[in-house]
C-alpha cells in the first residue's frame, strides 16, 4: 500500500454526552500551551490517561464556540460564521491529532479502548452539526450572495465545502429520515474502527513458524536474521517467524525454494480477516455496504459511488470503469505474457506443475536475474534507509531549495522515529517532518502521511505544520542496517511527496484543504520519478559498506528492466480498484456472500488465477477501514496519468528545472485542496494532460 490519508477532519457540534465531568488538570499537557520548540507535541510527558479528559474537555469547548455561532444576533456574514467556525475547536483538534495518529502507529488494547469511547461520540457531534438548522440557514445565507461579497478563491471554496457538506450530510431530510441518518453514521463508524482493529492484528500476527534450518534455503542472510530475531520478540528462540507485513513475507515469496512454504504464507496474507475467527471481517463488510447504501438512498443517489465520485475529478461511476477498462486489456495481456515467461522456467526445471500465485514473485526473480542479470538483493546493499532519505531530502533541496536539519532535541513517540526541521534556503522556518519507517506490533500495515498540527493562516496568524510519514520498511538486523527494498525506496519517496504537500502548504483556512482522492496523489508518484532516475539514484544508492555509488552497469540494469512485471503489477491494482467499484455500485446486498461476490467480481473481468487482487475485501483497509477512498481506490491510477504529464514538463525543461520547481510548488504542493483541481493542474502545466503519458510509462505500447 502506497498510501492512506491518516488525517482525522473533525467538523463537531453540540451535544449533551454521557461522560463523567472532568477538571482541566495541571499535569495534562494538553490544556497548556506546549513549551516545545515549535510548540511539537510533548510524548515524553503525554500519559494514556491524558487522552480522554482532553477529549471531554475539547468537545466542550467546541460546543460553546459552536454556540456562539449558532446564536449570534448579527446578520451572517463570512467573517462571524465561516472563519468562526474555522477558528472553533483548537483543542479537540490538539488532542484528535496526536491520539489518531499514535493509535495508528504505535497502538495497543489501551488505545483501542479509548478509540472504541471516543468515536460515537465524535460521530453523535458530527452528526449534530451537520444537521444543525439555524447553523445551516447562516452558511446558506452567505451562499446565497456569495456574487456580491467579493470573496477570494479559496473563500469561495471553502464556503462552497461547507455547504454542500450539509446538503451531502442530510439537512434537507425530515426528521424521521435525520434521525435514521444520525444511527447509521454512528454504526458505520464503529464498524470502521473494527474492520481497522481485526487487520492490524491479523496482519502482526504469524503467519509461518520454521523450526527446522533445511526449510530456510534459499533465503537471504538479512531474511533469515529477521525472522530470527521475530520469533525471539515473540517467545520463540531458535526459530524463524514470519508475519504478515511486507517486509517479512515478500522475501520469503522471493526466495524460498520451499513451495510448500510459500504457498502457507501466501494463503496466510490473502486470507486476512476471512479465517472466521474473532478478527473475521466479512460479516462487518456486508454491514458497512448495506449502510452505506442505505444513507445515500436517504439522500437521494442510486449507489454510494455516485455519492462519492461527484466530488471527484471523475464524477461519476461510468466515467470511472471506462477509465479502468481501458487500462484493464492491455494489463492483463502483458500478465498472460508474464505467465508464460515464467511456466518456461518452471519447464526447464523438470518442474512438474503450473504456476501458482505462491510462485510469482518467486519465478519473477528468476526471470529478472536470466532476462536482465538483477535480482532485488543486488540493490539492497545500496538502499541504506539513512541513504535513501537523505537522497529524497537532496532531491527536494535540488528542486526548492529548502534545507533539513536534524533536531534530536525534540520529542518522540518511539525510539526509532526521527526528527527534522525543514527551512527555506535563508533560514525561514516550513515546519516540522516526523519519520517513523520501521513495523511493529502497534502499527497498522502500509505507508502513510499526517499530521500533528496543520497548516493554517487565519487573520494572518500563520501556524506552521508538523507532518508525520509513516512506513513498513525492512527493518536494521543484528550487525546490519535497514537496507531497503527498490519498491520501499519508491514507498519513501512516494510519502515523502505527500509529506512536502503538507509542508508547503499556503491556505488560509483548514477548510480549504480538500484534495480530491484522484488528484491528491500527484505529489506523491510524481516523487517517484525522480527516485528511479539515473542521476538521482547517483546521489544518493551508496554501498552500505564502501560508500561507492551504484555502479552504471547496474543502473543500466534497472532502465532495462524498468516494464519487468508491469503486467501484474498493474492487473493487481485494477482488480482491487474494480472490486472497490463493485462493492460500491451495489444495490442490495440482502444475503450476499463477501467471498462469493468477490470470486463473482474478479471472474467477470478475467482475472488469471496466478494473480490475485491487491487487496481482498476482507483486508482492504482504503475502503472498509475508513471512508476515504471508498469508490476512490482508482485514484491513484488516475493520478498517475497526472503525474506521468507532470513529470514529463521537468524532463523537458530540466530535472532540476527551477521555474518548473517554482510554478510545481506555488500551484500544486501549495494550494491543493483550495481550488479547482484540474484549474490548478493546468496552472502548472499550461494544459490539461495527456493521458497517453501513463500508458508510456507503463510500456503497454512497447
Amino acid at each position: 500500500m502506497k498510501y492512506f490519508i491518516y488525517t482525522l477532519i473533525l467538523f463537531i457540534g453540540v451535544l449533551q454526552i454521557n461522560m463523567s465531568p472532568q477538571t482541566m488538570s495541571n499535569d495534562n499537557p494538553f490544556f497548556k500551551e506546549y513549551t516545545t520548540p515549535f510548540q511539537t507535541p510533548p510524548f515524553d510527558q503525554i500519559k494514556i490517561e491524558h487522552y480522554l479528559p482532553a477529549f471531554e474537555e475539547g468537545i466542550k469547548i467546541k460546543r460553546t464556540e459552536l454556540d456562539t455561532v449558532i446564536n449570534n444576533p448579527e446578520a451572517p456574514t463570512f467573517e462571524n460564521t465561516i472563519t468562526a467556525i474555522e477558528k472553533s475547536g483548537k483543542l479537540l483538534t490538539k488532542v484528535s491529532r496526536v491520539f489518531f495518529n499514535i493509535s495508528g502507529s504505535n497502538g495497543n488494547d489501551e488505545t483501542q479502548k479509548i478509540a472504541e469511547t471516543i468515536t460515537p461520540e465524535l460521530s453523535k457531534l458530527n452528526n449534530d452539526i451537520y444537521l444543525n438548522e439555524k447553523l445551516f440557514q447562516r452558511i446558506k445565507s452567505i451562499n446565497d450572495e456569495k456574487e456580491k461579497l467579493n470573496l477570494t478563491s479559496e473563500q469561495l471554496k471553502v464556503l462552497d465545502n461547507y455547504y454542500t457538506d450539509f446538503v451531502r450530510n442530510g439537512i434537507g431530510l425530515d426528521e424521521e429520515k435525520k434521525t435514521r441518518l444520525k444511527q447509521i453514521n454512528e454504526e458505520l463508524s464503529m464498524l470502521s474502527l473494527k474492520f481497522g482493529d481485526n487487520l492490524r492484528k491479523e496482519t502482526n500476527a504469524i503467519g509461518l513458524v520454521i523450526d527446522n534450518k533445511d526449510d530456510l534455503i534459499g533465503l537471504p542472510d538479512a531474511t533469515i536474521q529477521g525472522a530470527s530475531e521475530l520469533a525471539k520478540q515473540n517467545g520463540m528462540e531458535g526459530k524463524w517467524a514470519f508475519n504478515l507485513q511486507r517486509p517479512s513475507f515478500t522475501p520469503f515469496l522471493q526466495y524460498s525454494e520451499k513451495r510448500n512454504l510459500r504457498e502457507k504464507l501466501y494463503k496466510a496474507y490473502l486470507t486476512r480477516g476471512n479465517n472466521n475467527n474473532g478478527f473475521d471481517n466479512k460479516e462487518i463488510i456486508k454491514k458497512i455496504i448495506a449502510l452505506r447504501n442505505e444513507k445515500v438512498n436517504l439522500l437521494g443517489y442510486k449507489t454510494y459511488a455516485d455519492f462519492k465520485l461527484e466530488k471527484n475529478m471523475a464524477k461519476n461511476p461510468e466515467t470511472v470503469n471506462k477509465f479502468l477498462a481501458d487500462l484493464w486489456s492491455p494489463a492483463l495481456e502483458q500478465s498472460k505474457e508474464e505467465v508464460i515467461e515464467m511456466q518456461k522456467l518452471i519447464d526447464a526445471e523438470g518442474s512438474n506443475f503450473k504456476l501458482a500465485g505462491w510462485d510469482w514473485w518467486y519465478y519473477a526473480e528468476k526471470v529478472k536475474k536470466e532476462k536482465y542479470a538483477l535480482d532485488e538483493e543486488m540493490l539492497r546493499p545500496f538502499f541504506k534507509m539513512e541513504n535513501v532519505r537523505q537522497g529524497a531530502f537532496d532531491v527536494a533541496s535540488k528542486l526548492f531549495g529548502i534545507q533539513f536539519v536534524k533536531r534530536d532535541d525534540i520529542s518522540v513517540y518511539q525510539p526509532d522515529v526521527d526528527v527534522y526541521e525543514v527551512k527555506e534556503a535563508d533560514g525561514t522556518h516550513i515546519g516540522i517532518l516526523y519519520t517513523d519507517y520501521y513495523p511493529r506490533n502497534g502499527k497498522r500495515a502500509g505507508a502513510w502521511m499526517s499530521n500533528f498540527r496543520g497548516q493554517s493562516n487565519i487573520d494572518g496568524e500563520f501556524i506552521t505544520p508538523l507532518v508525520v510519514n509513516v512506513g513498513n520498511f525492512s527493518k536494521p538486523t543484528e550487525g546490519k542496517p535497514a537496507l531497503l527494498s527498490f519498491d520501499e525506496v519508491n514507498t519513501l519517496f512516494h510519502e515523502f511527496g505527500h509529506g512536502l504537500n503538507g509542508l508547503f502548504g499556503k491556505s488560509d483556512y483548514p477548510g480549504a484543504k480538500r484534495s480530491p482522492v484522484d488528484f491528491v496523489e500527484l505529489p506523491s508518484q510524481i516523487m517517484e520519478n525522480w527516485a528511479s532516475h539515473p542521476e538521482v539514484l547517483k546521489m544518493y544508492a551508496k554501498h552500505y559498506q564502501t560508500g561507492e555509488p551504484i555502479p552504471d552497469e547496474l543502473i543500466q540494469k534497472i532502465i532495462n528492466s524498468q516494464y519487468f512485471n508491469k503486467g501484474f503489477e498493474t492487473v493487481e491494482y485494477l482488480a482491487a480498484s474494480i472490486l472497490d467499484m463493485n462493492w460500491h455500485m451495489l444495490n442490495d446486498v440482502s444475503n450476499i456472500d463477501v467471498t462469493k461476490f468477490e470470486e463473482m467480481s474478479l471472474n467477470k473481468i478475467g482475472l488469471i488465477p496466478e494473480v490475485a487482487s491487491r487487496y481482498q475485501s476482507t483486508n482492504f483497509n482504503h475502503i472498509f477501514g475508513g471512508d476515504g477512498y471508498s469508490a476512490g481506490y482508482y485514484g491513484y491510477m488516475w493520478s498517475g496519468v497526472l503525474d506521468s504529464d507532470a513529470f514529463g514538463a521537468f524532463l523537458e525543461n530540466g530535472l532540476f528545472d527551477k521555474t518548473t520547481a517554482e510554478s510545481f510548488r506555488r500551484n500544486i504542493l501549495e494550494k491543493s485542496g483550495s481550488d479547482d483541481p484540474m484549474n490548478l493542474y493546468v496552472k502548472f502545466r499550461g494544459r490539461e494532460p495527456k493521458p497517453d503519458a501513463l500508458i508510456q510509462r507503463l510500456g503497454f505500447n512497447n
